[in-house]
């Protein structure tokens, strides 16, 4: 088999990768896809996230290593294994991040990545439903909806952040995301978004555009100094594409490195070590993994309705889904989130620091059933943390998961900021506003009250959000892995497109950003081969 460019990687960058460069009919590309089709009903349903990650049909059941940080725990870290990856499964929310987050990118040495340079990329597959707004578009692939369903005790959190200077917002895409309001939503009248119908699937129908799903890539094959192919294993027929033009890495920040260490590229030492013959050093391979530590806490509230108690009762989960059955609309069309707030863990900062997630439901861990007494829970995390990881092979076994390390709270600043946002959120819900609910604190609990038992008990309490960036990072440093053209340096032929490229994680959730990178790099391919 030969095409032009082969992607390794179906998910939220490939399935974009794959209608751009297809629209050419001059050229001919091979997506090659580890997982299945998005062809799953939880996939579809927005409540079903809870159902796809943790569920081998739908996610690749990583584990992190244990995390000093977090008391010695083990994260389940989950991550999309089927077509639109990480779309198929997340959160839906809608965030480019801060025009900061670009502008220091471009102050790293990343030439066309400020804030004015990536923003006619997200607006060009934007299709947003009040496109009269400054900074939005209607028309684009990229359906950006309000949420179905309004709960009166988040709008009531709303009320009360402001009594202590957090103002109310319409967008939280502006640039700058400070303020608080409703998350929009990736959502097509209460169904789930994703990369591969928004992008992937009309593109399906073009002659030269080769979708292959179970198609595990093994490694990057290279001649030289140039990549030439991927070698594959489907059905266990192990199979090898070439590729005349590019081969692009699109496999996210846990895959992509550990598919550029299983073909020879990486830190040689530790390749050499594991009897995996080196093409190339490149230290960077791994390195700089930054990701969002959400910690949640948990009020019982009296007086108003939650999910909780209407999901613990049999009429209330028969009406919910005829609800949704009927109108798509109701708990089952829920995002994880549906009121967020940006603020300053700090007032001297600039721009906000602390992202809250409000939900109107409660449980102890995610996955466990909800509880059977109303409740919210108002998590928070910090957007810009100092703490930074690694992921590599540990093995030459191609099934095998990398080791992955967070390093979450490993610095000064984030620990302090860690015991500053559970003090914020207190504060928050003493709110005058609030006051007729009778927000009891059930977690972290009232009786953890010094910094070293708040510190303690976010180790014990914090979670991944889902936010892995950076371990293939663009720059010129000597740990960076590409360069603003997103290729591979010291190897033609090759480019990563993915989460794993930024320098420095940004001030959101990273869905979009890793769209606006796949159409930004797009164009750069298409550039190159005119």
């Amino acid at each position: 088999m030969e095409f032009d460019y082969i992607i390794a990687g179906g998910g939220t960058a490939g399935c974009v990768l794959a209608n751009r460069l297809s629209a050419n009919p001059k050229v001919s590309v091979l997506l090659l896809e580890a997982g299945k089709s998005d062809n799953y009903h939880w996939v579809h349903v927005p409540i079903g996230y809870l159902y796809c990650i943790g569920n081998p049909r739908t996610d690749w059941m990583m584990k992190t290593a244990p995390e000093p940080g977090l008391n010695g725990r083990t994260l389940s870290y989950p991550r999309g294994k089927l077509l639109g990856g990480c779309s198929s499964v997340n959160g839906m929310i809608y965030m480019r991040g801060q025009a900061a987050d670009y502008d220091g990118w471009r102050q790293m040495g990343n030439a066309g990545w400020g804030w004015d340079d990536v923003l006619p990329y997200f607006l060009k597959s934007e299709d947003h439903h009040d496109p009269d707004q400054p900074h939005h578009r209607a028309g684009g692939e990229w359906k950006v909806a309000r949420q179905r369903l309004r709960w009166e005790v988040l709008e009531t959190v709303q009320q009360g952040a402001k009594e202590f200077g957090i103002e109310p917002t319409a967008d939280f895409n502006g640039g700058t995301n400070e303020g608080s309001g409703f998350f929009e939503v990736n959502q097509k009248n209460g169904v789930r978004w994703n990369t591969t119908k928004a992008f992937l699937r009309p593109a399906m129908k073009r002659k030269n555009l080769k979708v292959m799903t179970g198609a595990y890539s093994r490694r990057i094959m290279i001649e030289g100094k140039r990549a030439v192919g991927v070698e594959f294993e489907r059905d266990t027929q192990v199979s090898q594409a070439k590729a005349r033009a590019e081969v692009i890495l699109a496999a996210g920040a846990i895959n992509s490195p550990k598919l550029l260490e299983l073909s020879g590229i990486g830190q040689a030492d530790r390749l050499a070590n594991l009897g995996v013959p080196v093409h190339h050093e490149l230290k960077g391979v791994g390195e700089n993994l930054q990701d969002h530590l959400q910690i949640r806490t948990v009020y019982k509230v009296s007086g108003t309705k939650t999910l909780n108690e209407t999901v613990n009762s049999l009429w209330g989960k028969i009406r919910i889904g005829l609800e949704y059955a009927t109108t798509q609309s109701g708990p089952l069309s829920m995002a994880p989130s549906q009121f967020g707030m940006f603020t300053k863990s700090d007032p001297s900062l600039e721009t906000p620091d602390l992202e809250y997630h409000v939900q109107p439901l409660s449980t102890d861990k995610l996955g466990d059933p909800l509880h059977p007494f109303p409740a919210i829970t108002v998590s928070v995390c910090n957007l810009r943390p100092e703490s930074v990881g690694h992921t590599h092979i540990n093995d030459r076994d191609v099934t095998l998961q990398p080791d992955i390390r967070l390093n979450y709270l490993s610095t000064e600043r984030d620990r302090m900021v860690a015991v500053q946002s559970i003090k914020q959120a207190r504060q928050l819900m003493t709110a005058k506003a609030l006051r007729r609910y009778a927000p009891e604190e059930m977690l972290p609990g009232t009786h953890i009250a010094s910094d070293e038992d708040l510190l303690r008990e976010a180790g014990n309490i914090a979670t991944t959000i889902f936010h892995p960036v950076g371990t293939c990072k663009m720059g010129s440093d000597d740990k960076a892995v590409v360069d603003a053209q997103l290729k591979v340096h010291g190897i033609e032929g090759l480019r990563v497109v993915d989460a794993s490229i930024m320098p420095k994680i940004v001030s959101g959730n990273t869905a979009s950003p890793v769209i606006m990178i796949a159409e930004k790099a797009s164009e750069m391919i298409l550039s190159d081969a005119r």
